[in-house]
């Protein structure tokens, strides 16, 4: 079984100039998400969220109205900064920010009904993380784990309104500048990230889960500017990964997809959001 430990260790370069282009390059997280997850729980707009890995806010913004006040953690200052000010510009008051890691959350911040992670287990000591939880989330709370590929959609050969963006000539394309081995900071993830959840969390005595899926079949319409945002916003494909290369980069894989775009359109498929509930 996983123990939650493995040989990669974070840094505060894993996601170094990506905080504006996330925002950007990923795809929303569909309002039926929040709609399924609060009927499931029983949500009243009573009671306190804590988003764990937040980003640039995609799923704190989408469940705050669900609850009297939330709270976003990051380790990365910059996604922090960003989050921010997209809750100000959408006029959502009852958020407070924080730069912290997973690993360091404690009773200090209170207690909190519902704990969400999105894209961002995986990335954490999660039998540690697994434990820190207990210790924050009110008896009979619940821990939502929503699972997602928002930077690109389906694969498929069905007709959509304008071409699918050239996803293998875009992984080919930062091969070639970066290397066939997947970069994360300032190390390497020669066999990606890592799956386990679902043991480390009966281990650390959660019950569940429950799994709720949402979405799929949307199409999305994308332009070059989306892609490049969506390239940028990856942990292997950082803005910072490619140094002084960066502007070379950037104008070849706007030239690919201005070649592959109608009208520097693309369209995508969205996949389906998953979201799994321990208790």
């Amino acid at each position: 079984m996983d123990t939650g430990e493995w040989n990669w260790t974070w840094d505060e370069s894993l996601y170094a100039g990506s905080a504006e282009h996330y925002a950007v390059g990923r795809m929303a997280y569909p309002v039926g998400l929040a709609d399924a997850v609060r009927d499931e729980l029983g949500l009243d707009g009573s009671g306190r969220l804590l988003d764990v890995g937040c980003g640039p806010g995609p799923l704190t913004l989408l469940f705050a109205p669900l609850f009297e006040e939330a709270v976003g953690v990051d380790a990365d200052g910059d996604m922090v900064a960003v989050a921010a000010g997209r809750a100000e510009r959408a006029g959502i008051t009852n958020i407070r920010w924080r730069k912290l890691l997973a690993e360091e959350i404690s009773p200090e911040l209170g207690s909190f009904r519902v704990v969400t992670f999105a894209q961002s287990f995986h990335w954490m000591k999660q039998a540690l993380v697994a434990e820190r939880m207990r210790d924050v989330l009110e008896p009979g709370g619940a821990w939502v784990h929503v699972g997602a590929t928002t930077h690109r959609g389906v694969e498929g050969d069905d007709e959509l309104p304008h071409p699918r963006p050239p996803w293998d000539g875009i992984d080919a394309l930062v091969a070639r500048y970066l290397g066939p081995v997947r970069r994360a900071g300032q190390s390497l993830l020669p066999t990606g990230t890592r799956g386990g959840e679902e043991d480390i969390m009966r281990s650390a005595g959660y019950d569940g889960p429950t799994r709720i899926i949402v979405g799929g079949d949307e199409v999305e319409e994308r332009t070059v500017d989306d892609l490049v945002a969506a390239v940028f916003s990856l942990s292997g494909s950082t803005p910072a990964l490619f140094g002084a290369e960066r502007p070379a980069f950037e104008t070849d894989l706007r030239a690919l997809l201005r070649e592959a775009a109608d009208h520097d359109l693309f369209s995508e498929r969205r996949r389906e959001i998953e979201a799994v509930i321990w208790h």
